[in-house]
């Protein structure tokens, strides 16, 4: 019995020391292996790989260039040691992603070659946004991509002394913005007569891609001074229909049944007169419509809902579209070079329903309008319509907050005094949705956003 316990007590002992030897050399592993993992990351660090277009360079050399007057993805591959064969598979396999028919003379490309001179990616820009890279490595692929947008909220005030696009230029903004107020404020403030000495203040998105201004997103709020008289808008989403609209300071939609024009922007020519020289037929007549003057091949579009009663050419009035909107209203759009709509089609208000021409008695491109009220011809820019309907009671709390923050950001800039307070660059911070109270997203672009906000001191 003594034997049996002894024998015990050293198999126990000898299990003690195998397991605390175990744990010993584990530990012992343990620390090798990180000591080993930080000499690795320390390593790790030392080593920058730097990226184009998601494609590591260290193994290339990158030649850039621009598509020129009757190049062609064949012969420019060519020069980079890849074979016909080669190029029409990938030309074949780009057809659903992005055809090489689509490659346009006037656009930036990047030729990554490996040490042999050989093209392995062909890198081609259509825009400032997106990018398709043919690679031409072992199996062949086509991928599109988009850069990554960066939207800043930015101020703009100026005073207009000749037109409303010089103003915008001076404090260099891109000129789209002068198509985007017409748009905002086209059922309040009439375009064709602004007048010297009339301001802005604009707060919008400022969208930028590798450092590079490329246009103008969403106006966020506008005060727009006209005749005297200013005029705000805030741009406030609702949720319901998963966009938003302008309203004004009481919460009052600027869009009205009708627009004041159609077109964008432009100037008046000719108005509304019962007794006018025709520039043509050289005899006093009336002239029962509003000429609005602009390049030809201008998009006209629908001032109003409705359905299209007349799309023909005749005579004096050329190429002619005729909408009835309801039982009182019906406009007409003269001397269009080209019709985009058919009799029997129902457009919306904006949408496109021809372009600007000279066709008929005309003797420059321009858009005569013509506004039926009753049956009977009145000069459309003297109508007044009520507004579309205002903002919800229960969107009333949150639309006074969303305004109260836009009239302070606004309260900073001074139209006589615009470049100081120019850009609020160094104060954006916070995300924009918990700020200004709604989404910015853009349906038209996909592309990712970084949207950079001014803080509230």
């Amino acid at each position: 019995m003594n034997l049996n316990n002894r024998t015990r007590l050293i198999i126990i002992g000898s299990f003690i020391l195998v397991v605390t030897g175990f744990i010993g050399l584990s530990s012992f592993d343990d620390a090798t292996k990180n000591q080993n993992l930080e000499q690795t990351n320390q390593l790790d660090e030392n080593v920058h790989t730097e990226f184009q277009f998601g494609i590591p360079v260290d193994n290339f050399t990158l030649e850039t260039g621009v598509i020129q007057r009757n190049e062609f993805l064949s012969n420019l591959l060519q020069q980079y040691q890849v074979d016909l064969t080669t190029i029409s598979k990938l030309a074949e396999k780009s057809k659903e992603v992005f055809d090489v028919r689509r490659i346009s003379a006037g656009n930036p490309y990047t030729i990554f070659k490996n040490a042999q001179g050989q093209a392995e990616y062909f890198v081609y820009q259509p825009n400032k946004i997106d990018y398709v890279i043919y690679s031409l490595r072992d199996g062949l692929d086509v991928m599109m991509h988009k850069k990554e947008v960066v939207s800043e909220i930015r101020t703009v005030t100026g005073v207009i002394n000749n037109s409303l696009y010089q103003a915008l230029d001076e404090q260099s903004v891109n000129p789209d913005m002068a198509t985007k107020l017409a748009e905002i404020y086209g059922w309040a403030v009439n375009f064709y007569s602004i007048q010297k000495g009339d301001w802005f203040k604009i707060m919008y998105e400022n969208r930028e891609v590798d450092g590079e201004t490329i246009g103008s997103g969403k106006v966020l709020s506008a005060v727009f001074s006209h005749q005297g008289k200013e005029y705000e808008a805030y741009y406030f989403e609702t949720g319901e229909e998963g966009k938003g609209t302008y309203y004004d300071q009481e919460g009052n939609s600027l869009r009205r049944a009708f627009l004041k024009a159609p077109l964008k922007y432009s100037r008046i020519s000719s108005r509304f007169s019962p007794r006018r020289l025709h520039p043509v037929q050289g005899v006093w007549k009336a002239h029962l419509g509003t000429d609005f003057a602009a390049p030809q091949g201008t998009p006209i579009v629908a001032t109003a809902d409705g359905i299209v009663i007349a799309s023909a050419y005749a005579g004096g009035n050329g190429n002619y579209v005729k909408i009835q909107h309801d039982n009182v209203y019906a406009t007409q759009y003269l001397h269009m070079s080209k019709r985009a709509v058919k009799r029997g089609d129902r457009v919306r208000q904006g949408e496109v329903i021809g372009y600007v021409g000279s066709t008929g008695l005309a003797t420059g491109p321009h858009v005569c309008y013509r506004f039926w009220k009753n049956g009977k011809q009145v000069d459309a820019l003297k109508q007044e319509f009520p507004p579309a309907e205002p903002i919800g009671e229960k969107f009333k709390a949150a639309y006074n907050l969303h305004i109260a923050t836009h009239r302070g950001l606004l309260a900073r800039v001074n139209p006589l005094n615009p470049n100081p307070l120019q850009s609020l660059r160094e104060q954006y911070t916070f995300n924009i949705e918990k700020l200004l109270a709604h989404s910015t997203s853009n349906d038209d672009q996909a592309s990712t956003e970084t949207l950079l906000v001014p803080r509230l001191l």
